[in-house]
């Protein structure tokens, strides 16, 4: 009964435009063609299956024109280079909500490029809304209340054929990004912000996947930090073990082993591994030599030990000086009605606070925008003249 009110819910709040499967190599040179001939703006998400393949596949890529929405078929299609040039085209803007996430998947699978990005998220934080989820902004700004089922969040669209469900579903993440792109630009230039954004979009066009280091991810197992020398040792020898057999599994890792599963392993390497909790018989059966084998790995290799972090407490002043800094934001974020991580960032105030006499030098730091120099620069060196 569920099910069938959720894709009620979800057909009726989908725009008369046409959607269009394409996974065909033909198929994906005329989309490419139609959003090329004269779309200003085409509107893009994408949808992965990492909670079920490791690692992980892109899976559809939708796209929305004014037009037609184009639900691109990435399974099906061995070579989607043809839409590089359109991802990458200046003169086209691509709309997109919480992007972060689809640049990084674009990148890591085809290593394609984003530009002229508008991001409905970023966009939504500078025109000071609280809640800026897809869901929350096509409520608030566009009345319309669609929704957002966890479990086709979480389906596997790696399977095929997709239902008819889920086509929906996916259509409707594009369909209304371009309605909320013109309602948010108008309060933003109501607000004086349009340059802010612009600026916020073009850095996280440069945004790169990058690769996590096998070497010492393990250490960010939860229960990793109780762990001695020895027992991280032997956890670093099963977390790649574990690794390998999922990659040879296609299954994600917390499906092969779970992590508690690695830390209870490696603080008793020498019980049992039939009285371990979420092994189970057809694990120790399928992989019970592999982990044995790990395990006697990682206690014959050297205990690892965690490098000493000498942290130097700061001083009263230092202290005091941050916490007037942070005032300081807090006062602009309440006349602004923004988030105050948005105003200015907590590291380089925190710079401040230790060395008060480098602003000048701080305002050439990357991670400090040119808007937040030419808007704020000055109340935040007057107010740094002013502490003791």
């Amino acid at each position: 009964m569920r099910n069938a009110i959720e894709a009620a819910d979800l057909m009726t709040v989908s725009p008369p435009l046409p959607v269009e499967i394409v996974s065909r190599s033909a198929q994906l040179d005329v989309a490419v063609q139609e959003m090329a001939a004269g779309s200003q703006a085409i509107a893009l998400d994408t949808e992965s299956n990492s909670r079920h393949r490791y690692p992980e596949q892109l899976c559809l890529i939708q796209i929305a024109t004014k037009q037609k929405v184009h639900l691109i078929d990435t399974i099906s299609l061995k070579d989607i280079a043809p839409l590089k040039e359109v991802l990458e085209d200046d003169s086209i803007k691509k709309v997109v909500h919480g992007a972060d996430y689809d640049i990084r998947c674009l990148d890591r699978h085809y290593g394609f490029r984003i530009r002229n990005l508008y991001d409905t998220s970023i966009a939504a934080r500078f025109a000071g809304i609280a809640k800026f989820g897809l869901a929350d902004l096509i409520e608030k700004l566009l009345g319309v209340t669609i929704l957002k089922s966890e479990r086709l969040q979480q389906a596997d669209w790696g399977r095929r054929p997709l239902s008819a469900e889920a086509l929906e579903y996916a259509s409707t993440d594009v369909l209304h990004l371009f309605a909320l792109r013109e309602i948010l630009d108008q309060r933003l230039q109501s607000l004086g912000r349009t340059a802010w954004v612009a600026e916020e979009c073009a850095r996280l066009e440069e945004v790169r996947y990058a690769a996590p280091d096998l070497e010492t991810a393990y250490l960010r197992v939860k229960g990793a930090k109780e762990l001695d020398g020895r027992g991280l040792a032997v956890l670093r020898s099963l977390f790649l073990f574990r690794d390998q057999e999922s990659r040879r599994q296609s299954r994600p890792p917390f499906f092969v082993i779970p992590d508690t599963a690695l830390i209870t392993l490696a603080a008793s390497p020498t019980a049992n591994l039939s009285k371990f909790p979420g092994l189970g018989q057809t694990g120790l059966q399928r992989f019970g030599r592999g982990l044995q084998q790990a395990v006697r790995e990682g206690l014959a290799a050297p205990p690892i030990e965690r490098p000493l972090k000498l942290v130097k407490r700061p001083s009263h002043e230092q202290v005091d000086r941050l916490s007037s800094l942070k005032a300081w934001r807090a006062s602009l974020s309440a006349a602004l009605s923004l988030d105050p991580s948005l105003l200015w960032p907590t590291a380089s105030l925190e710079r401040l606070a230790k060395a008060p006499d480098t602003f000048d030098s701080e305002l050439d730091c990357d991670d400090i925008r040119h808007w937040q120099r030419d808007s704020f620069a000055s109340s935040l060196r007057a107010h740094l003249k002013s502490l003791p």
